[in-house]
């Protein structure tokens, strides 16, 4: 869990993912259109990916955990959250963008 919050932490815009996912495909595909450079953590490709796994299933609450994303060093969540904050508005921008521009991991 202690890795996972650090490497949540480091950057502006965090995704771990698992490279033959669909759905983290999309998120990442999202966020790149966004214009936000994510530090993203292929668990099927790190040394600790199980264990990393493992711990997003803990700190998530379910059994599938991927993608999760962390803007800030906060928990936004998997794609359905993502999705919600995307389609939510914020004045004449989507929340997840006031998220994004506030952690400053995109500069619109």
């Amino acid at each position: 869990m202690d890795q996972v919050m650090t490497l949540a932490g480091q950057n502006a815009l965090v995704i771990f993912s698992n490279s033959s996912c669909c759905m983290c495909h999309s998120i990442k595909r999202l966020f790149c259109e966004l214009g936000a450079h994510a530090a993203v953590y292929e668990l099927d490709q790190e040394p600790k990916g199980i264990e990393m796994e493992k711990a997003l299933v803990r700190l998530l609450g379910r059994r599938s955990p991927l993608p999760a994303v962390f803007i800030g060093g906060k928990t936004v969540g998997s794609t359905n959250e993502v999705m919600s904050l995307h389609l939510k508005p914020d004045g004449s921008r989507s929340r997840l963008i006031t998220l994004l521009k506030e952690a400053k991991a995109i500069w619109l």
